[in-house]
C-alpha cells in the first residue's frame, strides 16, 4: 500500500460503510426474482442526474405516492432494460435467453423500503471503529452522504436527524438532501471541504486542536474519503482527497486500512467473515 500524508478529516460514506450497505438488498431481491444482478443499480445510476432518486437525494422531491410512482417507472424503462440486457449478453452471462425478455416487474416501493430499512443497521466492523476513533480525539470524523429525509410518519423518521447512534459520532455531517448536491457532484465535494476546514479552525483554540494544527485549517490532501462506490471515489479524488474503497460485505478490510493509516487499534470483535448474498431469503412482492 503506498504511503500516505497523515489526514487531519476522516470523511466517511454512510450507506455501505458506516451501515449495511443498501446494495446488500438491491441483490437479495434481484436473485430472489431471478433478475440478472446489477439491474437496478443499471437502472438507477442511468437515470442521473435527473431521476426520481437522484431528485430525492438532493431534497428537491418529497419522499411521497409521486416518488414512489416515479423511481417505478425509471425501474421499468424498456428502452434501457434492452440495452442492459444485450450487455449482459456480451459480456458473457450465458443464461440469459437469446431473446430479450420483458422488463421485470419489480415493486419499487417495497424494495425502496427494505433498502432504507436494511441500511439503517451499524455495520459490525466500522461501527466499532468508528466508536474508537472517536474516543481517540486524534481526527475530525466527517461524514458525507447522499440522503433521504423521511416524512413524518414513516418508520425511519426522526425528528432530529442528528439524533442517531450513527450519525452522532460525527463532528461535521454533510446530508446531500439537506445541502441540494449529491455525489460525485464536485460542489459537495467542495462544500464538504469547507465544513471541516470551518470546523478545525473554530476548535483550533482547544488543546487538541492546537497540537494537531487544525489553525491552518483543512487541505484537500489531509482528507481521506472513504466509500463503497466507484465513482463517488474518483470525484473525491478530483478534488485532491485521498481515498479509500470499501467493499461490499467486507468493510473489514477497509477498517484495517485504517488501523494502517491511523496507526490505531480499531477494529472490534466481530468475526471477519464477508456478508454473502441471501439466495431466495428475500421476501419480496412482485
Amino acid at each position: 500500500m503506498a504511503t500516505r500524508k497523515q489526514p487531519k478529516v476522516l470523511l466517511f460514506d454512510i450507506g455501505g460503510v458506516c451501515v449495511v450497505s443498501p446494495f446488500q438488498s438491491i441483490l437479495d431481491y434481484e436473485l430472489s426474482l431471478g433478475i440478472p444482478p446489477g439491474w437496478i443499480n443499471h437502472s438507477i445510476s442511468r437515470t442521473a442526474p435527473n431521476g426520481f432518486w437522484h431528485k430525492l437525494e438532493r431534497g428537491e422531491i418529497p419522499l411521497d405516492d409521486a416518488f414512489y410512482a416515479g423511481f417505478n417507472a425509471d425501474l421499468h424503462d424498456p428502452v434501457r432494460w434492452d440495452a442492459f440486457y444485450r450487455t449482459q449478453q456480451q459480456t458473457g452471462n450465458l443464461s440469459l435467453p437469446k431473446e430479450v425478455t420483458p422488463v421485470p416487474k419489480l415493486d419499487a416501493r417495497w424494495l425502496f423500503n427494505d433498502m432504507m430499512t436494511t441500511s439503517n443497521a451499524p455495520d459490525p466492523w466500522m461501527y466499532p471503529a468508528l466508536k474508537n476513533l472517536k474516543e481517540s480525539r486524534r481526527f475530525i470524523l466527517a461524514a458525507l452522504s447522499n440522503t433521504v429525509i423521511f416524512p413524518r410518519g414513516h418508520a425511519l423518521f426522526r425528528e432530529d436527524f442528528l439524533a442517531d447512534p450513527i450519525r452522532s459520532l460525527f463532528d461535521v455531517f454533510v446530508s446531500s438532501a439537506h445541502v441540494g448536491l449529491r455525489k460525485p457532484d464536485p460542489k459537495i465535494y467542495e462544500y464538504a471541504l469547507d465544513q471541516v476546514d470551518k470546523y478545525a479552525r473554530s476548535h483550533s483554540s482547544e488543546g487538541r486542536g492546537w497540537s494537531l494544527g487544525w489553525q491552518d485549517g483543512v487541505k484537500p490532501e489531509e482528507v481521506v474519503f472513504l466509500d463503497d462506490i466507484g465513482e463517488n471515489l474518483k470525484a473525491a479524488r478530483k478534488s485532491g482527497f485521498q481515498t479509500l474503497k470499501v467493499p461490499l460485505g467486507r468493510t473489514f478490510e477497509a477498517v484495517d486500512e485504517l488501523e494502517a493509516i491511523t496507526g490505531l487499534k480499531l477494529a472490534g470483535d466481530h468475526p471477519r467473515i464477508a456478508i454473502k448474498p441471501k439466495l431466495g431469503g428475500s421476501k419480496a412482492k412482485i
